[in-house]
């Protein structure tokens, strides 16, 4: 590197490059910048060094190896790319710290709760209000249909087919699309929400499918703060690992739930697994059976099955 280029603008021309290849980057771009003011506050460096990352990883307020982990598997494809424009960076191994990531059990929602959960949407403010009719519907769609959340809430008016019971999914992870077929029963609550919309907001500032009453669309933060409103509500303590309930747990519910019971009919799981993959928009059908490891009851099914088929007695 002939002059010194400063950080920020090394982290904005990363950046370019690679959603210039498609990728989106929210949480690199928020992470890098950190970096770059690291870098820049902390450290005379005309160039990235592994103790440099390291430095900048155990600044993170979550004082944990993992955390740290997950920092330098951000800083690793930057470093690699700053080392094409000065061979002095330096790439910090994937190991560092250890393992990035671990497994955490998600918290799958039985029928009970997902019933209770949309009556307590009632409690919801504002009374009489789009808040709580929004938020019932989007429950109701991520629990039967295992859509992402940023896939519910980014939902327009034109994505719906009412008359074939079709949900247009534009904006899926990887800038992908799909179609998305639902039950009967879930048009018409779709429906009924459309009908209470359309009164209370006469003058809408957005065709997404949910709106509040302001007329602007409800995004994933808010829905995920009615949330947990309202376990705390209901008095709900989540099983599994993780601090709070979580909307992405809706989909964790429906894919292992759809693979339960296509193993209890006593249809071939692989076929029906491919379909889920597809229905659910993911990229390859490893994606779906990872979602199976952290759930207890499917794993020891897969291990039943392997045991039989070990033993020379599977179909």
């Amino acid at each position: 590197m002939k002059s010194f280029v400063p950080w920020l603008d090394r982290v904005a021309e990363y950046l370019n490059y690679r959603r210039s290849l498609g990728f989106s980057l929210s949480v690199e771009q928020t992470l890098l910048n950190d970096f770059a003011n690291f870098a820049t506050r902390e450290h005379d460096r005309e160039y990235l060094t592994v103790e440099l990352a390291a430095a900048w990883a155990r600044t993170s307020k979550r004082s944990s190896p993992i955390t740290w982990a997950h920092r330098i598997e951000v800083i690793r494809p930057f470093a690699k790319y700053l080392r094409r424009l000065d061979e002095r960076t330096q790439i910090p191994q994937r190991d560092l710290f250890g393992p990035s990531h671990r497994r955490l059990v998600p918290h799958i929602y039985t029928d009970k709760e997902v019933s209770e959960l949309l009556n307590a949407t009632s409690e919801l403010l504002p009374d009489c209000g789009l808040r709580p009719a929004a938020c019932k519907a989007i429950f109701g769609l991520l629990a039967s249909t295992g859509l992402r959340s940023s896939e519910a809430v980014n939902l327009t008016r034109a994505d719906f087919d009412r008359k074939l019971h079709i949900l247009h999914i534009r904006q899926a992870k990887f800038h992908k699309e799909r179609w998305v077929p639902i039950h009967p029963s879930v048009s018409k609550a779709l429906c009924s929400y459309e009908k209470l919309r359309d009164q209370i907001v006469e003058n809408p500032l957005s065709e997404h499918l949910f709106l509040l009453d302001n007329g602007k669309p409800i995004n994933r933060r808010g829905v995920n703060y009615a949330l947990r409103q309202l376990c705390e509500i209901l008095g709900w303590k989540p099983r599994g690992d993780h601090k709070y309930h979580r909307l992405h747990d809706f989909r964790h519910t429906f894919i292992v739930r759809s693979v339960l019971r296509n193993y209890k009919s006593g249809s071939a799981p692989d076929q029906a697994v491919v379909s889920l993959s597809t229905y659910v928009g993911h990229a390859k059908v490893a994606d779906t059976y990872w979602y199976f490891t952290a759930t207890p009851e499917l794993l020891s099914i897969a291990a039943k099955r392997f045991h039989t088929f070990f033993q020379g007695d599977v179909t």
